[in-house]
Order: structure tokens, then sequence, then C-alpha cells
């Protein structure tokens, strides 16, 4: 594949070890021709919405769900356009003509989209050698659009992925990128760039990012992307924190190979999504390495898998590895699967199909090396790590909370921002201070009752929270008076002792009930300080 722009043109490393960002100079022609390819996908209306309204919500499903056809099927009955040339070239992965080329990217040019490696070209005939498609999204700093190049896919290659095959934006980089808090950073780490999406998203709230993959060919796509969408990125190649030794971050983001992937010479190895290593050791790697990266208070995000075994929690595994890390962590397990199901979905992933002998021999290998340690289950989740101020631990949250996902853009970074802030602050503060503080009820919070019919009170109440992890806390009589008193007129001590007064209840007992109670709310952001 031709350089789709190269190493010394985007980034460069100073003599102290430290990075920096190398100018480039005017005319140089591989900027020329990026701005030149940014420009026709503008003028042609390249976006998410349009190709939407090209082939319509029915055949974009399908897209979703890797079957192209129905796409293929309604480009062909539609007038022919710069757009649909585009679409069917870099999205659906079909060949089209050097002429359709030349009227869809004006500025460019065929001949510049092969220059670039976009394509090859034959005669008359182009063919794809990347996707290239089009991103939008709306996150904490507002609405966003992007161009994002990667390798094609399977439904375009109508084979299994080449082993360096680099990912375009997949399910696990988009929970990712909703993840990531939204206040701003001096430096970003994303560690494992790919094709550098969770890098451009850092970019919106940070003053520089660095990304770094063992993958060169990655490196090089997330160098290409960046330039195409104006963003700086520097780029380092290298295992895990090896290119960044000796450097500190504010910010790490990784969606690290946490593939569980049996190690054998008749079992591929995809750089994007297997580490490498035994079971789920990338993920303790990370775990147990990045606080040697961040600066005090930095805060660390990620995506991962952890066995379970027959004689260990998989959670618990997870604590093990946050304990000797000496960090704060909050972990998120949303989904466990069952051993032969995690294996068939990765298979399939790589381009192998079910019912193939190629496909039951790799199944085999899998099944066998989860057996050769006991492996019960495999858990998803989310870590959040902190590098604590002053080396004093003060969060250790491990819990499962079914498709933890949101649905708020942006929410569920905003919603871990509010409980990390929530959390900080109750900590700071001992019993004393608490009862002296005032509280409001966050916005998305709402409160229902379960009436019996006929009966005027309720058999059941609780707090249901809108936005962030959706959580629901059962409320009795006392927790419900105070949450429906916390507007931040009175103290947390005298709604306690306004409600021990009503309730006819010992006031030292009650506040001995409710204040831890009180600082869980805190921690989950469904309480708010005033």
């Amino acid at each position: 594949m031709p350089s789709l722009l190269s190493t010394d043109a985007a980034a460069g490393r100073c003599e102290d070890g430290g990075s920096r960002r190398v100018p480039r100079q005017e005319g140089d022609p591989v900027t020329e021709q990026i701005t030149a390819l940014r420009r026709d996908l503008e003028t042609a209306g390249y976006t998410v919405d349009a190709l939407r309204e090209l082939w319509g919500d029915s055949a974009d499903a399908a897209l979703h769900r890797g079957r192209r056809l129905p796409a293929l099927r309604r480009l062909e009955a539609s007038a022919p356009s710069p757009l649909a040339t585009l679409a069917r070239l870099f999205v659906l992965g079909y060949p089209s003509t050097k002429e359709d080329l030349d009227r869809a990217l004006p500025s460019l040019g065929a001949l510049g989209a092969e220059q670039l490696g976009l394509v090859g070209i034959e005669g008359d005939a182009v063919a794809p050698a990347l996707d290239l498609r089009p991103y939008s999204f709306v996150d904490a700093f507002g609405a966003g659009h992007w161009w994002i190049a990667s390798d094609l896919g399977e439904i375009a290659t109508d084979g299994p992925l080449r082993l360096d095959h680099v990912l375009g934006v997949g399910g696990a980089s988009l929970t990712l990128a909703r993840l990531q808090l939204p206040t701003r950073a001096r430096r970003v780490l994303d560690l494992g760039t790919g094709s550098g999406i969770q890098a451009l998203h850092a970019s919106r709230g940070a003053d520089e990012v660095v990304a770094t993959d063992i993958s060169a060919r990655a490196l090089e796509l997330t160098r290409f992307n960046a330039a195409l969408n104006e963003t700086l990125v520097v780029t380092r190649l290298g295992s895990l924190f090896d290119p960044v030794r000796g450097e500190r971050y504010d910010r790490v983001v990784s969606n690290p190979p946490f593939v569980i992937t049996p190690r054998g010479a008749d079992v591929p190895d995809y750089e994007y999504r297997d580490g490498g290593l035994v079971g789920d050791g990338i993920v303790e790697a990370v775990v147990r390495g990045v606080s040697d990266v961040l600066v005090e208070g930095g805060i660390a995000q990620l995506l991962g898998n952890w066995e379970y075994r027959a004689d260990e929690d998989g959670l618990d595994r997870v604590r093990g590895w946050a304990e000797a890390s000496g960090l704060d962590a909050w972990v998120i397990e949303r989904e466990r699967q069952d051993p032969s199901l995690y294996a068939e979905t990765w298979i399939r992933d790589g381009g192998t199909l079910p019912g193939t002998p190629a496909f039951d021999a790799l199944h085999e290998a899998w099944l066998a090396d989860f057996d050769a340690r006991g492996v019960t289950a495999v858990g998803f989740g989310y870590l959040l790590l902190r590098r604590p101020v002053g080396g004093v631990v003060t969060l250790r949250r491990f819990e499962r909370v079914a498709d933890a996902l949101g649905d708020e853009p942006g929410g569920l970074g905003r919603h871990l921002q509010a409980a990390l802030d929530g959390h900080d602050w109750q900590v700071e503060r001992d019993d004393v201070a608490l009862l002296s503080a005032r509280l409001v009820v966050a916005p998305d919070v709402t409160e229902q009752r379960h009436h019996w019919p006929g009966d005027a009170d309720p058999a059941a109440m609780d707090l249901r929270q809108g936005g962030g992890f959706m959580r629901t806390v059962l409320l009795d009589t006392a927790l419900a008076a105070f949450v429906g008193a916390c507007d931040g007129e009175l103290a947390v001590g005298q709604i306690i002792a306004a409600i021990a007064s009503l309730l006819e209840a010992d006031e030292s007992e009650l506040r001995a009930e409710l204040l831890p109670r009180i600082r869980s709310l805190l921690d989950d952001a469904m309480l708010l300080p005033d």
C-alpha cells in the first residue's frame, strides 16, 4: 500500500525524549492531496445522514448486520452521483470506474486517490484499497463529523481478515468514545490507537494527544485520519508503555487488543484484537502498568475482558490487579459470556464462517485453551483507574451493571465525571461536615411510588436515574423523605432532625442509618452538592 502520510511529515521526537509536532511545509504534495480529498468529500456531501437517505433505513440497518446487497440495489436504482460513487467504492467495497471516481473527486482525481493508497487502478477499473466512510457523533463538546479510513472488512474482501488488519469504528470503539470524560486534559495518551478514533475524540478536550500502537500500518492510518480531519496527533510505534517510558499523562484511553485468544501456530493472531499474551494478560498488564505514565490525579479509561475460573471470580481477578497497582479503581462489568459463545463470536469476527472445517478447528483450539485454565466464563466491561493524589486510595468499586450503555449523547462520560466528583466531595468530608452541607437531587432523578389498588400508602418506592447507568435505588420512608427535602434549602443534619421528629425516631440512630446511604447516592451522582 502506498504511504498515506509519511512519519516525518506527521510527528517526531525531541532530543530529550519528548514529543513535538513537525510542521509540514507549504506545498507538500501529501498535504495538498489530503486537502483536495477533504474538499471533494465536503462537496459531495459525504455524510452519515446523506448515505442513510441515499439507500434508506432498511438497507442501512442491513449494513450494520454485515449485509451490503440491499444498499447496492438501492444505489443501482438511483441516479448516478458523486455521493453514490463514493458510497459504492468506500463503504460497500464494490469497484467503480476511473471516470466516475474523477467526477466524484474532481480536485484529487482517481490518480491522486491511488497515490494516497485509497484505491488501486488497472486500466479504467478502480478497486477500493481502503474503507473510507463518514462518522458523526455528539459528545460533551457538541456535534462533530469526521471521515475515517481503515482496512476493508470481510464483507468487502469476501474472506478472512489479514493479520495486520486495522479496524474502523466498531462497537467497542464507539463505547469507549462515549465513556471518555468531558473535562479538559493537558496531555492524553491513546494506547493501542488502531485507526485513531479514540485519539481524535480525545483531541477535542486535550492540548496534546500521543497515540501508540505495535502496528506501523495502524499508525499510518491514524496519521492519515488526523490529517484528513485537521487534527494534531503525535504517533509512536511500540508495545504497551514502551514508547512513552518516563513520560506522564493526565489521561490515558485504551481499547487494547483484549480478546482472549489461544496461543498457537494454527490460530490467527490479529494485531487489532489479540494482545499476544495468555488469557486476559494484556488487560492485566495495562492495569498494573498504567500508574507509571499517569500524573497524580491522572485517569485511565479502558475496555477489557477478564476470565472467570473455577476457583476465581472474574471481578476478583481485576480487583487483585488494581490493588497491586495502587490505583483508585471503578470497574463495571456489563456482560458475561459462556466460553463457547465467546469463541464463536471472535472466530466469526476474523472472517472464518461456521460450518467449515477451519471454524471447527479454531473452536476446538479455543475451548481447549479455556479448559487448560479452568475458564468458566468471560466478563466484558469498563475500567476507570486513577493515580490517587498523595497515594491514598479512596475509590474501589467493582460492580455488575447489565447492558450499561446509556443512550444520552456523551452522557456516560458526563455521568462518570459527576460520580467521581460526588465521590471525591463526600470522601473529603467527615460526618460532621456532611451534616452541615446542603444537597440537591440530580435533574435526571425521579421518584416512583407503587400502590396496591385502593391503598393510600405506597407499597414500594424507588429512585430512578434517567441518565448514566440508569440505576434504581429502593427507598424506605426515611430515605424517601430525606431525598424529597434535598432542594438546597436545609442542611443534611437539619433534614434528618426533622424526619426523626416526624417519625418519632431516635435522631442519632437515624443519622447513623442515613449517612452511609446518602454517601452512596453522592457516589452515584443521584444527589449533588449544592
